[in-house]
């Protein structure tokens, strides 16, 4: 047992208490006081008869984003989905007696309280009287950060690290999955993040651990992002595209969960929380070597390992260059200006650069696969263009270079980041779209990454998916990746109940939220607002079903609350995603289904599977191509998928 579990016990044995549950019968149980306690409130704990200091809450007003509350007599217990459902342990930290309802607690007393959500309890306090009205989550997990003294001076933890990004703190803290187990691994640092929402009133963090951890089943990691998803009111855009990656094997895709963050017990709402992108062995891109940039005698080597992101909004201690009118923040190997070959590296990444962009600009898929991984780029504007992301290839745009299992070396497109202004979340720049010619951004309809960062009268840009988007050999691809791997991913996503997988279902992400995002409104943070946030009233409908594409003759309305928001935005997804359908299948060429390895999908390929299932021929194919609708097994359906596919041809 190590040091901080041997504190916390005998802070729990200092503080045995008989525990009278609010009913006929009574329970003891052995209970530890909040750590971090700063003036007076009432506290509830994460888990019941828990010897844990640091996963309590305290009781909070709503308040508007400028931290105004309105009524200050109506308070709030947040509580995260590891809390029993129907009891809490309630720790009194007013110097005077408190009652709820008709339960006494005294001062520095801890007792058990049998709760229903949302229903409203009366609490006094001395001789004033509040509401009590109990919250609960349905996130994955919660995360608690306690320092009330980060500055030495006296400052909590929050008031310390908000105004200025580059500030960061230690902190004790609680990892609480849903389950209501509790890790109190020990925060190493946490401080703020993000460019544009950084400047929002709900604050994104960084966080490193001082060991390796999992949060809601995640893999172990150290260092982890928490996005606020301030400025999605779905609270799942990052998400679900996230995980989409994911599903359709983009490289390094980042793992995340839904949690409740607390810091020094005030719930700051819902957060997503997910495998921050850093390079290192135990990092999300954790298969690149290590130096080697470096010759065995000091000199440049000529190819080497690297990690860039496009970034416009880069900063002065950041490792950065520019070509083609792109920003480009070197994030590994990080190198600082007084280590040998800094500018040499720098150098070596921009030429790099401006040969990935020669290959974008040329036609040839021999040429282009010597230096791009093709279908890593594909798959990178698929998801750019599901989503019309309004930063596509401006800002959060990776890649990785790296020697490929042949030997080559390649620029890969990855990992994800950043869709919050995606899947008809914004309204752009109307100057950015009237310039570029695009009249139909926030529709569902329409080709987006083709015009980005282009004037009309001008046939090429230097935003690298517009010129994905415009390459030939990409577009040829992305018909077959979208139909054979997307389609089948985002069909399942929207009709199959699923919480299992690198994508969930649509339905299993909602039930994940729906306690969470009332936690994270009724705590007051604003529902679509905003003259950057698009109008989300109603939608008519789209579907393609059948090799035919349809829009519904009359709008589905949506409520202005977290429901209809959610419901929105998957119903824009499905839209989008049948009109993208209709579109690649104009152009669509299997790229399976070559059984006899003539290179042509054929009815000989279809014979093929048919002689082979009644034993008539050999069941060795060619590259497993044989497997048609990719189900694991080779059968008449597969047979079947191949005759489709060649009548829609």
């Amino acid at each position: 047992m190590n040091t901080k579990r041997i504190l916390a016990v005998v802070l729990a044995l200092c503080f045995v208490v008989s525990i009278p549950v609010f009913s006929a019968q009574a329970e003891e149980s052995s209970v530890a006081v909040p750590s971090f306690v700063q003036g007076e409130s009432l506290f509830a704990h994460a888990g019941t008869n828990s010897a844990d200091t640091e996963a309590w809450t305290l009781w909070q007003n709503a308040e508007d984003e400028d931290g105004i509350v309105d009524n200050p007599n109506a308070f709030y217990f947040f509580l995260p989905s590891g809390c029993d459902e129907e009891k809490v342990d309630i720790y009194n930290g007013y110097n005077e007696t408190v009652k709820i309802n008709e339960a006494t607690l005294n001062k520095g007393e801890v007792k058990k309280f049998s709760y229903t959500v949302n229903t409203q309890y009366n609490v006094s306090v001395g001789s004033s009287d509040y509401t009590l009205v109990f919250k609960r989550s349905t996130a994955e997990a919660a995360i608690f950060a306690n320092n009330p003294n980060a500055d030495g001076n006296g400052t909590g933890l929050y008031d310390y690290i908000k105004n200025d990004k580059s500030v960061s703190a230690a902190a004790t803290g609680a990892i609480v999955d849903s389950s209501g187990a509790i890790d109190n691994t020990a925060i190493k640092k946490i401080k703020g993040r993000g460019n544009t929402t950084w400047s929002k009133p709900k604050k994104p963090f960084n966080i490193t651990y001082s060991s390796a951890v999992s949060i809601g089943g995640m893999e172990k990691g150290k260092k982890f992002s928490l996005l606020a998803n301030y400025q999605d009111a779905a609270l799942a855009r990052n998400r679900i595209l996230y995980d989409l990656a994911d599903a359709v094997k983009i490289p390094y895709a980042s793992d995340s969960r839904f949690v409740d963050f607390y810091m020094n017990g005030v719930y700051y709402g819902s957060y997503q929380c997910a495998q921050k992108i850093e390079v290192g062995k135990s990092d999300l891109i954790n298969d690149l070597p290590d130096k080697d940039y470096a010759t065995s005698d000091g000199k440049l080597a000529d190819n080497f390992s690297f990690c860039i992101e496009i970034d416009p909004s880069y900063g002065d201690d950041d490792y950065h260059t520019s070509q083609n009118s792109n920003e480009i923040t070197i994030k590994s190997p990080e190198l600082t200006s007084d280590q040998p070959l800094y500018s040499d590296v720098k150098s070596k990444i921009k030429s790099k650069f401006a040969s990935l962009f020669i290959k974008l600009g040329n036609t040839s898929t021999s040429s282009m696969a010597q230096l791009i991984d093709i279908d890593s780029f594909t798959k990178m504007f698929l998801i750019n263009e599901l989503g019309k992301n309004w930063d596509s290839g401006v800002s959060s745009f990776y890649m990785v270079y790296k020697q490929s299992p042949d030997g080559k070396w390649r620029f890969y497109a990855s990992p994800v980041w950043d869709y919050d202004n995606s899947l008809g979340n914004c309204v752009g720049i109307e100057r950015d779209l009237n310039n570029m010619g695009v009249s139909d951004y926030t529709e569902y309809t329409g080709w987006w990454c083709k015009f980005k960062g282009k004037r009309q009268r001008e046939t090429s840009s230097n935003n690298i998916m517009n010129k994905c988007a415009n390459n030939a050999v990409i577009q040829e691809r992305a018909s077959q990746l979208w139909i054979e791997v997307f389609m089948p991913k985002i069909k399942s996503f929207l009709t199959a109940y699923s919480d299992s997988g690198e994508l969930y279902s649509a339905s299993r992400y909602f039930e994940l939220l729906t306690g969470t995002a009332d936690m994270n409104y009724t705590r007051g943070w604003l529902l679509n607002t905003g003259a950057w946030i698009a109008d989300h009233s109603s939608l008519k409908k789209a579907e393609y079903k059948d090799g035919s594409y349809s829009t519904a003759s009359t709008a589905t309305n949506y409520t202005a609350d977290f429901d209809g928001e959610y419901n929105y935005m998957i119903d824009w997804l499905a839209s989008r995603s049948a009109w993208l359908t209709n579109e690649f299948y104009k152009t669509y060429k299997p790229s399976r289904g070559d059984v006899n390895g003539d290179l042509k999908v054929n009815i000989n390929d279809a014979t093929e599977i048919q002689l082979a299932i009644a034993g008539k021929a050999s069941p060795n194919y060619h590259g497993g191509s044989a497997d048609y609708n990719e189900d694991g097994d080779i059968n008449v359906n597969d047979v079947t998928d191949i005759q489709i596919d060649l009548v829609r041809k």
